[in-house]
């Protein structure tokens, strides 16, 4: 008997389709860890981690999702971002990172609240186009790019008034981004590119903001 309950828990806890992982709440330190938790209980989800476009086409009713404040879709593969990213109106983090998509969708623009998006590990990403959609976003102030094989961060990025911190980690620079009128700026993370040591001297200069090679 005991063998038949520790075989049933544990297909439970493997199940592709309820392993969506749902994090802090509300201030009472509820904490829902299922799928099922996800869909009856949309309006209580404010942390969701999907891991599979399995769990991604289960869920429906993403518009009654309205008080989700952090999403991952992180190594997913997603060839495209799906539609109901654009109804969660109170995202303020997004994990798109591990993804195959080239560019956001125009759409995208509709994440008025957003303030941190993570696009790590995306090789084939059109950056100057996603960054004249990350404009439009009038909160964002931290931007992940790292791990994503850039060798210039085009001029799209001065268009990012509001950005606060801007992680370029693990890439392929060669010189340091001509950022400087980016007047909110605080940090600047330039560690494991290609940059010679002469130029990180630059560091020592008054950028305004900080700067780690």
């Amino acid at each position: 008997m005991k063998k038949l309950i520790l075989l049933f828990a544990t297909i439970i806890f493997y199940s592709p389709v309820l392993s969506a992982q749902i994090q802090p709440i509300d201030p009472n330190g509820t904490t829902f860890s299922t799928y099922l938790d996800a869909v009856n209980n949309p309006e209580k989800v404010v942390r969701l981690k999907l891991n599979n476009l399995q769990e991604i086409n289960a869920i429906t009713n993403w518009n009654k999702l309205s008080n989700i404040e952090y999403l991952s879709l992180e190594n997913d593969h997603l060839k495209e971002l799906p539609e109901f990213i654009t109804f969660l109106k109170n995202l303020k983090t997004i994990d798109l990172s591990g993804n195959d998509f080239k560019q956001l969708p125009k759409s995208f623009i509709n994440l008025q609240n957003l303030e941190e998006i993570f696009l790590n590990n995306e090789k084939d990403l059109d950056l100057p186009n996603t960054l004249k959609v990350l404009s439009k976003l009038p909160k964002l102030k931290s931007l992940h790019l790292e791990n994503d094989n850039i060798t210039y961060v085009p001029s799209e990025i001065l268009n990012l008034k509001n950005l606060e911190e801007l992680y370029l980690t693990n890439n392929n620079l060669l010189d340091i981004p001509k950022i400087e009128t980016l007047e909110h700026l605080k940090y600047l993370d330039l560690k494991q590119n290609k940059i010679k040591p002469e130029l990180q001297e630059i560091k020592n200069l008054n950028f305004g903001f900080k700067v780690t090679f």
